[in-house]
């Protein structure tokens, strides 16, 4: 009898074994089924679902084609181009919201929105930098401090503007090189619009001689000035008196022209080559910077003595009072002495004129 228990114990599990794996595949298609009854009974859910996120993608790109032709009626086609996009993908994502509340009429509205909120933090902090430049491309673009074609200078770029997207603005360069700014450093920063009026002022200073007379020099290049080529004549050239330098008196030029880079730099270029020819033509020196150097010999005992010596030229107290250098210039100059003759004779303590 045992014996005849163990011979039937194989074939027990062995049967066991193929009840088990039956019972599993069983509940593995019942699972499946379960899933594609599902299925079938959303199928209608789906349809409408599909059916309200094709009609908010139709509405958000109709209303992305007005605000586009609307705003670009006014000039503005990059603004048009980011606020319809704007418009267009959040009634997208209304859309899916919808249909995804009606594939699953379990799933709340609110449970979603909270759901992106918290997942909103999580993007922000991953694409800060991104979401900082949009924001402000957003905003350069509704308050429009500068338009495309004005000419700005940001930071250490100057050049045009050629562009404004959402995450940059492109700027060509005066020497055609094209610079991309982010729009978070020129909302932030202090920018120069040079074109930001239709006229703009230079200028520049010029030194005339101190025995010239001041009222003729204005009066020439004020006239001057009147007749060059892009200068505008209102407001009116001026020449000011600036500056009382070491070797001339300071002129201020100052005029108006169109504030286009190209239109200031080959005006100023014309205003430089005229007027230095007006001068020239009315006698009026332009003098070079003179510089005055005195050399001190400290090769006698009385240096530092100033009723003995005077500008580093030693003088005989019993023969003579103290010579300035000028004179004792002109006296060699007179005697036929040349510089060799200023040299002094260390051994015998006299100067090369024969005083002690």
């Amino acid at each position: 009898m045992l014996i005849k228990m163990q011979e039937n114990e194989p074939r027990s599990t062995e049967t066991d074994k193929e009840q088990t794996v039956s019972a599993d595949y069983s509940a593995a298609i019942d699972q499946v089924d379960s899933w594609v009854d599902g299925a079938i009974r959303l199928l209608p859910n789906f349809t409408v679902a599909l059916v309200v996120l094709l009609f908010a993608l139709l509405v958000g790109s109709v209303l992305s084609f007005l605000i586009r032709r609307q705003l670009k009626r006014r000039s503005r086609d990059n603004l048009g181009d980011v606020l319809g996009s704007l418009v267009k993908w959040c009634l997208v994502l209304v859309g899916f919201l919808l249909a995804a509340t009606i594939v699953m009429p379990s799933l709340k509205p609110g449970d979603l929105i909270a759901g992106l909120g918290v997942g909103s933090v999580a993007i922000g902090f991953a694409f800060k930098d991104i979401l900082q430049n949009w924001l402000a491309g957003l905003l350069i673009l509704v308050r429009q401090p500068f338009a495309i074609g004005d000419q700005i200078k940001v930071a250490e770029f100057e050049g045009t503007v050629h562009r404004i997207e959402t995450r940059a603005t492109l700027i060509d360069t005066y020497d055609g090189e094209r610079v991309v700014v982010p729009n978070s450093d020129i909302y932030t920063n202090a920018i120069v619009v040079k074109t930001a009026h239709t006229r703009r002022r230079s200028e520049y200073e010029i030194g005339i001689g101190y025995s010239d007379d001041i009222d003729q020099a204005c009066e020439v290049i004020r006239n001057t000035l009147a007749d060059v080529e892009g200068v505008l004549h209102e407001p009116a050239p001026e020449a000011l008196p600036w500056d009382l330098s070491a070797s001339w008196v300071s002129i201020s030029m100052r005029w108006w022209t169109n504030s286009a880079k190209s239109d200031v730099t080959h005006v100023r270029a014309r205003v430089i080559q005229a007027v230095k020819e007006a001068l020239d033509e009315a006698g009026i020196d332009m003098p070079f910077e003179t510089q005055v150097h005195l050399f001190h010999d400290q090769t006698d005992e009385s240096d530092g003595e100033r009723g003995v010596q005077r500008e580093g030229w030693p003088a005989n107290r019993a023969e003579k009072p103290p010579r300035p250098r000028w004179k004792a210039s002109e006296e060699q100059r007179a005697t036929g002495q040349g510089t060799s003759g200023q040299s002094r004779n260390r051994g015998s303590g006299k100067s090369a004129d024969g005083n002690e």
